[in-house]
């Protein structure tokens, strides 16, 4: 059966719908690379920050003009260079306006602009701008052919392609930008140091970049904050165009009276809204996530304050910062991603001396041009020039051909060899400009720009004297906007990367009792407050209660297991006292063939004596028995049918130990060794069975064991007082039946 044909208008065709959609998605990427997302390296901008500036150029809003509306300047911008939402251009014309946003503003506003705390600007027809003198540099000769011009989108302007850029805006300002499978992240830097690094590569155009990161220590933020990002990073991140700055805000120590302190911050790290990091700290002091903080105050004004109270004049203005910079927007990483255009308009990540370079080599490219463009004025005008003095050496006669002849222009070149411009020249010269003063004038302007024509074939031919031109542009956006005027001092303090401090688990966790019960079965749960075992609490059916203990939520529980393994838990992660709890091999990776040995409250710089089935064991310190992971740490080791049976505190001098066969042995705790992980040693030998319980105490103090609800001591030890691995000798009677001490 044939197919049927379908009649298509003329020029359509059929082509497959996996390659019309990838034709179509690749000229959108690319339309949004180019023309919206990443900026070009020469000038820094994006296609709307440059329309914006040129229309205010064209509409004369130089800094030393008055302002204009925005909605003049936005209505232009998108009437004539920029179709695209009236909104979007307000927005990129607000933010170069922004005094915390741009490190070197482009627009000087007029009105609401917005703030700090992240409130928006007012509508375009309340607000005015105008030009900076930044924005007049990026712009200067522009009008010298020193850039190609484009049609606009409707063909009736010109726009231009790129910015003369006698300023470095693209680090100086930085920029950010997401593209389709791109995008750019340039934090801003300081004018003066970007100077010098250009300079320096005018010398040295091979240097490294470990020795521009000593020019360019680091980025410069419009809202301050203090850099703490080591300087092996910083150098890697220039070095490659990948990386990020670490950025603390800046604080000080307020004293009060009666010892009393706050801390107050007085900046702010770049983008951070500074409501919304209030906002943050005030939800962290009501969860209870910063228990040394009391209270958060904004006491800004024009100036940023943020008043930080502790809970008390003890603790540590440090510890309390650090917790904060970890749970907060106090500290914030700055990502470096140098992908901008290039001269080609082509993406690329390029490094800090790259894109110094195609920044040099671009205004190495604007001087030729500009002399080439000023050279052909100057020759221009030297030509009528010559055409006006030659007027003055034949007064008469060429004021006579201009009387007497119909057509005096043909006659005029014939009779002085002149050329058509010279001839157009002389006939609209003026009569009073045949004065003799003229004459002078006219003679001294002729040597001044034959002077200025010498120079500019000069610069033309000779490289050389092009780079010097442009070294000594530099020097002057250098004194123009540098260290020594209010806009170009460094406001980033360059700090070595912090110490680390230790943050107690106080300064995070809100310091509360708790009573910690563990059932025989492992379900484990946390009451709040020190409460007293009274046979109220329900366990599960056929469950019993095993553990109970008073803790802080801010303790560590560990918790040994037949395996030898320590689990760790923390307090304020335990679930809480309503119902059975939960199965505690659910927090950890206890496997149901082992079980819970002993659990406790952990104690920095305590010690404990464990053992097997086997009657071997040692002592353990106890900061060597936290586990970090849910796999715990293997402290005792035990294979076959051997099993971890004892934990102890290691707080006597002497080690009671008791077996299956109801021998007890005792002997001096400085037998047994100190060990991180093992089997250990022999502590008791056992022709039958194996280890029943261990423990530890003082001799003076005699041995103690309980019998039900009441407890014996037993202080006439000598008969079972020997040396570590001996057999003993059968308990003392009225030891508890159970073989066990407690």
């Amino acid at each position: 059966m044939n197919k049927p044909v379908i009649d298509r208008p003329e020029g359509v065709r059929n082509v497959p719908l996996d390659e019309a959609l990838g034709q179509r998605y690749l000229a959108y990427a690319l339309s949004t690379i180019t023309s919206r997302s990443l900026p070009d390296v020469r000038d820094g901008l994006k296609p709307v920050h440059r329309r914006l500036l040129y229309a205010m150029r064209l509409l004369k809003l130089d800094p030393a003009s008055g302002f204009k509306k925005c909605a003049r300047v936005v209505g232009d911008v998108i009437g004539k260079f920029h179709p695209h939402g009236e909104l979007s251009v307000y927005d990129a014309l607000v933010r170069l306006s922004q005094d915390f946003a741009a490190r070197y503003p482009l627009v000087d506003g007029q009105g609401n602009f917005g703030n700090i705390d992240g409130d928006g600007a007012a509508a375009m027809r309340y607000t005015e701008a105008r030009l900076t003198p930044v924005a007049e540099a990026l712009l200067a000769d522009i009008d010298e052919d020193t850039v190609d011009f484009r049609p606009t989108y409707d063909g009736e302007e010109k726009e231009p392609l790129v910015l003369p850029a006698a300023f470095p805006n693209l680090l100086a300002n930085g920029s950010n930008g997401i593209a389709v499978g791109m995008a750019t992240s340039v934090p801003p830097h300081n004018v003066h140091e970007l100077c010098d690094a250009l300079l320096h590569l005018i010398k040295t155009p091979n240097a490294t970049a470990a020795k521009l990161a000593e020019l360019v220590p680091g980025p410069d933020f419009p809202t301050g904050g203090v850099l703490v990002e080591a300087h092996e990073n910083i150098v890697s991140a220039y070095k490659t165009g990948r990386g990020s700055f670490r950025l603390r805000a800046r604080w000080e120590v307020e004293k009060r009276p009666n010892g009393m302190w706050v801390v107050i911050v007085t900046e702010v790290p770049y983008q951070v809204q500074k409501s919304r990091l209030i906002e943050r700290i005030a939800e962290l002091i009501n969860d209870k996530k910063v228990p040394l903080l009391a209270d958060v105050r904004d006491e800004s004004a024009e100036d940023v304050r943020v008043v930080l109270e502790p809970r008390n004049r003890t603790i540590e203005p440090a510890v309390l910062m650090e917790a904060l910079f970890r749970l907060t927007e106090l500290e914030v990483r700055i990502p470096l991603n140098l992908n901008v255009l290039d001269a080609g308009r082509l993406p690329q990540v390029m490094d800090l001396r790259g894109a110094l370079l195609a920044f040099l080599k671009h205004r190495e490219d604007v001087v030729l041009r500009r002399s080439q463009h000023r050279l052909t004025k100057a020759e221009e005008r030297i030509e009528v020039l010559d055409g006006y003095l030659l007027v003055y050496l034949n007064l008469d006669k060429v004021i006579r051909i201009i009387r007497d002849e119909d057509e005096p222009k043909p006659k005029l070149i014939k009779t002085f060899q002149l050329t058509d411009r010279q001839a157009e020249a002389i006939l609209d010269l003026r009569l009073r400009r045949l004065r003799r003063l003229e004459e002078q004038v006219i003679r001294t302007e002729h040597t001044q720009l034959t002077t200025e024509r010498k120079e500019l074939r000069a610069l033309v031919k000779d490289e050389e004297k092009r780079w010097q031109t442009v070294a000594a542009e530099v020097k002057e956006t250098r004194k123009r906007f540098g260290k020594d005027t209010k806009l170009g001092a460094r406001r980033t303090t360059i700090a070595d990367a912090p110490a680390i401090i230790e943050v107690p688990t106080e300064a995070m966790i809100e310091r509360e009792p708790i009573t910690v019960i563990c059932s025989a079965k492992g379900w484990i749960r946390a009451l709040k407050g020190h409460a007293t075992d009274t046979g109220e609490v329900k366990y599960k059916e056929g469950d019993a209660g095993r553990f109970w203990f008073h803790a802080q939520s801010t303790d560590k529980i560990v918790m040994f297991c037949t395996n030898g393994r320590f689990y760790t838990l923390a307090g304020d992660k335990l679930p809480g006292g309503r119902g059975a709890g939960e199965p505690v091999r659910l927090m950890v990776e206890l496997g149901n063939d082992h079980d819970i040995v002993d659990m406790r409250v952990h104690r920095p710089g305590g010690k404990l004596v464990v053992a097997a089935s086997d009657g071997r064991g040692f002592v353990v310190e106890e900061d060597q028995t936290l586990a970090q992971t849910r796999q715990g740490r293997q402290v005792l080791n035990v294979s076959g049918g051997v099993e971890a049976t004892v934990c102890a505190p290691a707080d006597g001098d002497t080690v009671a130990v008791v077996g299956e066969n109801r021998k007890l042995l005792l002997f001096g705790i400085a037998e047994l060794p100190v060990m991180t992980r093992g089997r250990g040693v022999v502590l008791q030998r056992y022709q039958d069975g194996g280890l029943a319980d261990a423990k530890t105490f003082n001799r003076a103090d005699g041995l103690t064991w309980a019998i039900g609800d009441k407890t014996r001591t037993e202080t006439d030890l000598a008969d079972w007082r020997g040396k570590r691995a001996q057999a003993g000798r059968l308990a003392p009677k009225g030891f508890s039946k159970s073989g066990r001490f407690s």
